[in-house]
């Protein structure tokens, strides 16, 4: 059957999830996790939480799914120890750094890739396979026959999004709220900018990025046929009464092996909506019906929560079966027993029986008290019962035994496993200390790659993989002057686009690439499947020194830091790979599977790039990538040509000018401002994040 997982924000959430049916719940423990803004819990919050969801046989799973800097590791790493210390089932983890260190130190908590990881095919949920995870959260943009697909092969547990808020971006791969605003969504502090008006050339009352909640509730046993192990609900940051209300009925549908009734999808409607629901991405069906806002919360809706809140607090409704024994001998101790499900068995003494003087007790007079298990967590399935005739025991040394017995198998049921803690890894060390960075090109058009470009020389040119195969010799001026050329692969690439992609990459090899650049950990078998070596792009996501050396172990020739870091921090990276980052261009804020040009034009128009206009007046390019998705870039232009020996100096093997709207001329102007050939700025530029830092 599968696994109800509900969203906990706050010590009020544990409740409504577990009284209304949850098999587990997920919360925030510290600062250390993708939603930073919710309640969270406190230590001693959370062990109580933890000990009130295992008496009643509900999973508690912490989310530690942040990226983590190198100063922060030691903190992360110590919290999940203390996760795991308390008795939490799993850890829920994105930073490949952070798994490295928990899987070394706390080597027995289960952990899971977050959505934050991106992981969409097959690949990628081997590849978390390989780092020692046991569970995957697929991503929320696939349909079924990918989710499906994913399911029948993979070699761990996979989780599927089933109700909730859906992101415009990719999780893991959104970078807007952080190039806004400095609120990093990987880092737990999304500002939420797809929840706000824009102009694609009309008037500013738009949200072209505002996706509804999903919902798949009557998807369940699809999902469930197809050998998914976990359905999980969104919504850390909202009120209790919605994780009760959506919980109940999921965990109703689930059960029952049912479809959903009428009222149970208008209650999903009252809890939470955005102008109603959308299975958009399950069925395959993506355009703009899936767009929505949200709703004013109404007094009705308040009555409705009003009512939800009495049923889940004001007793217990998530009891666990349990079975009593008692044996009543003359001359011998009255012993009674209470065994559960799950293995757990308490056993005690009472005194011995005396005779009784008129009627002796009755097997059904130690059901009635046996059975009187109200206020508790527990409910008496059956009780049997051994009794000598004409013995004398009361109804309050019964109700005394059944106490001590609920009170033994509590204890029991609240223990908390016994696993191994261990030292955390040793640093990383560095492998590669270089003063003289390489320069690096990456271009998105063939336009861009003249031969002027050409003759700057540069060491390297990252060419997109649908470019390089529609025209193998439009790197030609590159390499004839020795410059090495590598092809960028799509950062999304779902299991139905593999042969494609794996087809282009083995032509692009035919024509002489020989290296590949890839953003996710699940397109790495591509590239090499097709004989190249393999370089890591900016959404792996590379945040701490722990997180290179995972990337070394896999096998790859460089890294790129996350333009997320401070200058300073990705100076003092240990570099155990050879490293690289962005100096130049407009940085990508989000990667999604819609197609906004389509939804605003009305036509797919996407050889244009489109304009995306905030209420500041500020442009967002949007470009056509991969696979009809939308990258929407930047509105200004990241410049550091004047801070080169901030750069030269920071133990980098390359430095990356990411060309992407710019014109062929100024690509030049930009590569010669960067050697000191020319005085040219940009307009609208920016030092990106590497002196503000992110929150």
């Amino acid at each position: 059957m599968l696994e109800l997982l509900a969203p906990a924000g706050s010590p009020e959430s544990v409740i409504a999830a577990v009284q209304s049916g949850a098999d587990a719940v997920y919360m925030g423990f510290g600062d250390f996790n993708a939603r930073r803004g919710a309640e969270n819990f406190s230590q001693e919050e959370f062990a109580k939480a933890v000990r009130y969801c295992r008496i009643r046989g509900c999973k508690v799973y912490v989310t530690l799914n942040t990226l983590v800097g190198d100063r922060e590791l030691s903190d992360a790493a110590g919290m999940a120890r203390m996760a795991s210390d308390l008795g939490a089932d799993g850890i829920i983890i994105q930073d490949l750094g952070l798994i490295r260190v928990v899987r070394e130190a706390v080597p027995d908590i289960p952990l899971h890739a977050s959505t934050q990881m991106s992981v969409h095919n097959l690949a990628g949920v081997e590849a978390c396979a390989q780092l020692g995870l046991t569970r995957a959260v697929l991503a929320r943009e696939l349909s079924y026959e990918q989710i499906a697909f994913i399911a029948k092969h993979a070699p761990i547990e996979t989780e599927v999004f089933v109700h909730g808020a859906l992101c415009f971006c990719h999780s893991g791969q959104c970078y807007m709220s952080s190039l806004i605003g400095r609120r990093s969504g990987n880092r737990g502090m999304c500002a939420q900018p797809c929840r706000m008006q824009y102009s694609m050339g009309g008037r500013m009352d738009d949200y072209p990025l505002s996706l509804k909640d999903n919902c798949l509730v009557d998807k369940l046993q699809m999902l469930e046929d197809a050998g998914v192990t976990c359905a999980k609900i969104e919504g850390r940051m909202k009120r209790p009464e919605y994780t009760a209300a959506v919980t109940e009925v999921y965990s109703k549908v689930i059960k029952e092996r049912r479809a959903p009734t009428q009222p149970e999808y208008e209650q999903l409607e009252r809890a939470f909506s955005r102008e109603g629901f959308t299975q958009g991405y399950f069925n395959g069906e993506i355009g703009p019906d899936m767009f929505g806002t949200r709703q004013e919360r109404s007094r009705e809706q308040e009555k409705f929560f009003n009512a939800v809140r009495k049923q889940y607090a004001d007793s217990e409704v998530r009891r666990v079966p349990v079975d009593f024994y008692a044996v009543i001998r003359e001359g011998q101790p009255v012993q009674a027993a209470v065994a559960d499900r799950d293995g757990h068995r308490a056993v005690v003494t009472g005194g011995v029986p005396p005779k009784a003087e008129r009627r002796g007790v009755t097997e059904q007079n130690i059901r009635d008290q046996m059975y009187k298990t109200g206020g508790t967590p527990y409910y008496a399935e059956n009780v049997y019962c051994e009794i000598d005739p004409g013995l004398h025991v009361t109804a309050s040394e019964v109700n005394e035994l059944r106490r001590k017995l609920i009170s033994e198998l509590t204890a029991q049921r609240a223990k908390r496993p016994d696993r191994r803690v261990q030292k955390f890894p040793p640093v990383p060390t560095d492998r590669f200390i270089r003063k003289d960075p390489r320069m690096i090109f990456q271009v998105l058009t063939a336009e861009q790659l003249t031969e002027e470009l050409a003759e700057l020389r540069p060491s390297y040119v990252y060419v997109p993989l649908e470019v390089l195969y529609k025209d193998p010799h439009c790197t030609d001026a590159f390499t004839q002057t020795g410059t090495v050329v590598a092809a960028v692969l799509p950062r999304i690439i779902t299991d139905n686009q593999v042969a494609e992609v794996a087809n282009m990459l083995r032509q692009v090899r035919l024509s002489g690439v020989e290296e590949a650049l890839v953003g996710n950990l699940g397109h790495i078998f591509l590239a090499r499947q097709a004989g190249m070596r393999v370089r890591g792009d900016f959404g792996l996501n590379a945040f701490n020194s722990y997180a290179l050396e995972v990337l070394s172990t896999a096998g790859l020739e460089s890294a790129t830091a996350s333009f997320e870091l401070r200058m300073a921090q990705i100076r003092d990276l240990k570099k155990p790979i050879d490293a690289e980052m962005i100096v130049y261009g407009r940085l990508p804020a989000m990667v999604s599977d819609q197609c906004i040009i389509k939804n605003s034009a009305g036509r797919c128009a996407c050889q244009t790039p489109g304009q995306l206009s905030d209420r500041t007046g500020s442009v967002f390019p949007v470009v056509r990538e991969f696979g009809c998705r939308n990258v929407i870039y930047n509105a200004h232009k990241l410049f550091m040509a004047d801070k080169r020996r901030e750069y030269e100096t920071a133990g980098l093997w390359g430095v990356r000018m990411l060309f992407t709207t710019e014109s062929p001329r100024e690509c030049v102007e930009v590569a010669k401002s960067y050697l000191g050939l020319s005085e040219y700025r940009p307009n609208g530029l920016t030092r990106g994040l590497y002196y503000r830092g992110v929150e």
